[in-house]
C-alpha cells in the first residue's frame, strides 16, 4: 500500500474525528476510518474499564456477524480472557517500548506479539472471519482501549507494515478522543450549575425552545415548573453562606429525585435560590403530582422554609403558547403567586377559569401591572 494512500488514510480518519459532534459520533469515526485504512471488512472499538476488570465494545462497524450492533448497550468481556491489554502492555511499557499492534488469524498469531490469544481466534472463526489487527489506543500515557480491525475468510492476511500502520491509526483515534473528551467536559461545564450538578438556565432556554418547537408540530405536553427556595437570605445572614449553599445542594438532590419520577425531565438551577424542572410528554396532573412532592420534601429540609412553586402547562386552558418566552412567564407568575400567599402548594396556571388571574399577571405588560407585578423572565 503507497505511502500517499496510507497518509491520505491518516488525514481522513482525523478529520472525520474533528468533525464528530458527539462521542458516539467519534467512536464511529476512528472505527470506521481504521477499517477503511486497512482495508478491513469490520471494525470495532473498546474501552478498558478498570473498575470493572472488563474491556467493552462502544461501537461496531462495517459487515457485522449475527447479535453484533453498532452502537451495544452491554457487549463487554473480562479483562483476563485477553490478558494482553494488561499483561503485555505493562511489560512492554515498563521495558521503554511502544504500544504496538499486533496481528491474529484463526490459526493463531501471525505479526507482532503478545502471540496466540484463545479467545480472540475463537471470536474470529465464531463470526466467519480470518485475521484481525489489534492496536492499543493509549491516552494520558495509560491503556485506554483498542482498535480492532478483521478481514474476512480468504482475504489476505494482515502483515507486519499493517500492524505498524494500525499503530499510528490508534495513536490518531487516540488524538481525536481527547479532543472529544475535552469538548465534552467544555460542553458539560456550559450547560451544568457548578454548585449543584444540575443543569443551568443556557441549557433549560435550550431545552425549553426544542420543546415548544415539539408542541407546536406536534402536539407534545410541555410543563414547566418553576420554584423559589424560601428562607435563603435569612439561612445566609444568620448561619453564612456556606451554609446556605448546602441548603441548595439539598434541595437540588431533593428536585433531581422529584424529577425522576417523570421519564426524561430536565431539573436545573435557573441561578441564586431559583430552579425548574421541564417535563415534556407526561400529562399535566402527573406533573403537578410531582411538584406536590417536591413542595412536601422540600418542607422537610431542616434548611430554610419550603418552596414556593408554580407550573405552567401547555395542557392547562392558558391560551395559545407561541414561544419558550411565555410558558416561562406563566410558571414565573404561579410561582410568585405561591411565594405571595405563602402556598405549601403548587400554583397552577390556568386552574382558576377563564380569568385566572396568574394567566392575567402573565400576560399584563409590565408598564400596566403596578407594584404587584415583578419583573418575569423571558429573553428579548
Amino acid at each position: 500500500m503507497g505511502d500517499d494512500k496510507r497518509l491520505a488514510d491518516v488525514v481522513a480518519l482525523a478529520q472525520g474525528m474533528a468533525s464528530a459532534r458527539t462521542p458516539r459520533e467519534s467512536w464511529r469515526a476512528a472505527a470506521l476510518g481504521a477499517c477503511r485504512a486497512l482495508d478491513g471488512s469490520f471494525a470495532a472499538l473498546s474501552v478498558w474499564e478498570r473498575e470493572l476488570g472488563r474491556l467493552r465494545v462502544l461501537v461496531n462497524v462495517g459487515e457485522r456477524a449475527a447479535g453484533e450492533l453498532e452502537f451495544p448497550e452491554d457487549e463487554a468481556y473480562p479483562v483476563h480472557q485477553f490478558a494482553e491489554i494488561t499483561e503485555f502492555l505493562h511489560e512492554q511499557w515498563a521495558a521503554g517500548g511502544e504500544p504496538n499492534a499486533w496481528v491474529e488469524t484463526v490459526e493463531g498469531t501471525a505479526a507482532g506479539r503478545p502471540g496466540y490469544c484463545h479467545q480472540r481466534v475463537a471470536a474470529l472463526r465464531r463470526r466467519g472471519r480470518g485475521c484481525c489487527v489489534v492496536a492499543p489506543v493509549v491516552l494520558h500515557g495509560r491503556a485506554w482501549g483498542e482498535l480492532y480491525v478483521a478481514r474476512p475468510v480468504g482475504a489476505a492476511v494482515f502483515d507486519r507494515a499493517d500492524a505498524d500502520f494500525a499503530t499510528v491509526l490508534a495513536a490518531v483515534a487516540a488524538a481525536g478522543l481527547t479532543q472529544t473528551e475535552l469538548l465534552e467536559e467544555a460542553r458539560r461545564l456550559a450547560f451544568t450549575d457548578s454548585l449543584t450538578g444540575l443543569a443551568n438556565r443556557r441549557c433549560v432556554d435550550m431545552r425549553l425552545d426544542e420543546a415548544i418547537e415539539r408542541y407546536r408540530e406536534e402536539g407534545v405536553v410541555v410543563s414547566l415548573v418553576v420554584c423559589d427556595v424560601n428562607g435563603l437570605k435569612r439561612v445566609n445572614d444568620t448561619f453564612g453562606h456556606a451554609v446556605g449553599d448546602r441548603l441548595l445542594e439539598r434541595f437540588g438532590s431533593v428536585l433531581s429525585l422529584c424529577g425522576a419520577m417523570l421519564p426524561g425531565a430536565l431539573v436545573a438551577r435557573l441561578g441564586g435560590d431559583e430552579f425548574c424542572l421541564l417535563a415534556v410528554g407526561p400529562p399535566a396532573d402527573e406533573v403537578v403530582k410531582v411538584a406536590d412532592e417536591l413542595c412536601r420534601r422540600a418542607a422537610e429540609l431542616e434548611l430554610g422554609d419550603g418552596v414556593a412553586c408554580g407550573v405552567a402547562s401547555t395542557e392547562e386552558p392558558i391560551g395559545p403558547v407561541r414561544s419558550a418566552r411565555r410558558l416561562f412567564r406563566l410558571a414565573d407568575a404561579a410561582q410568585y403567586r405561591a411565594k405571595a400567599e405563602r402556598s405549601a402548594r403548587p400554583v397552577v396556571a390556568g386552574r382558576e377559569g377563564p380569568d385566572d388571574p396568574v394567566v392575567r399577571l402573565a400576560d399584563t405588560p409590565a408598564d400596566e401591572a403596578g407594584p404587584e407585578r415583578r419583573r418575569f423572565r423571558g429573553r428579548g
